[in-house]
C-alpha cells in the first residue's frame, strides 16, 4: 500500500495571513446573520450590520489577496539560490542557449512562398485644379477680402504707423 506524502508546514507569514482571513470571514458571516435577523425584526441594528458586512467583504478579499501574495513570496524564498537549506530547490545557473541559425534570404530568382498578386490598376479620374485665387465648387465663399488684394493680417507685438 503506498504511503501518503506528508504535507509541508506553511511558512509563518502565510499561516498568519490565513488566520487573518478566517477571522475576517467569520466577522463577515456574523454581520450577514445580524443584518438578516435585524431586517426581519425591523430593528435599528440593520444599518450598522450592513456596514459591518460591507467592510467584512472588503477585508476578506484583501486577506485572500494577501494569502496569494505571501504564498508566492514564500515559494520564491524557498527557491532562492542562497536559501537556508541547500536542497530546498535551488537551481544550477542556466547555460546560455546559442541563437538558432537563420535561413538565408531567397535570391532574386528564387520562388517565393506567397507570390505577389497582380492588382489591376485603378483609373483615377483627373481632378482639375481651379485657377489661382478661385475656390473649387461646393466651398462656401471666403469670410473677408482675399489676402493678396486686402489688408495684411496683423501680427502680435508689431505696430504699424
Amino acid at each position: 500500500m503506498p504511503t501518503a506524502r506528508r504535507r509541508r508546514r506553511l511558512p509563518d507569514e502565510v499561516r498568519r495571513a490565513v488566520v487573518r482571513a478566517v477571522l475576517c470571514l467569520a466577522f463577515t458571516l456574523v454581520g450577514i446573520v445580524v443584518a438578516t435577523l435585524s431586517s426581519y425584526a425591523d430593528s435599528w441594528l440593520m444599518t450598522p450590520a450592513l456596514m459591518a458586512m460591507g467592510v467584512g467583504v472588503f477585508g476578506t478579499m484583501w486577506c485572500l489577496l494577501e494569502i496569494l501574495i505571501s504564498r508566492q513570496v514564500a515559494a520564491q524564498r524557498m527557491r532562492a539560490p542562497n536559501s537556508a537549506s541547500p536542497m530546498a530547490g535551488s537551481r544550477a545557473p542556466a547555460r546560455p542557449v546559442p541563437p538558432a541559425p537563420r535561413a538565408p534570404l531567397p535570391g532574386p530568382g528564387a520562388q517565393q512562398a506567397y507570390p505577389p498578386q497582380p492588382y489591376p490598376p485603378q483609373p483615377y479620374p483627373p481632378q482639375p485644379y481651379p485657377p489661382q485665387g478661385q475656390r473649387p465648387q461646393g466651398y462656401p465663399p471666403p469670410a473677408g477680402p482675399p489676402y493678396p488684394g486686402g489688408p495684411a493680417p496683423r501680427q502680435a507685438g508689431l505696430t504699424t504707423r
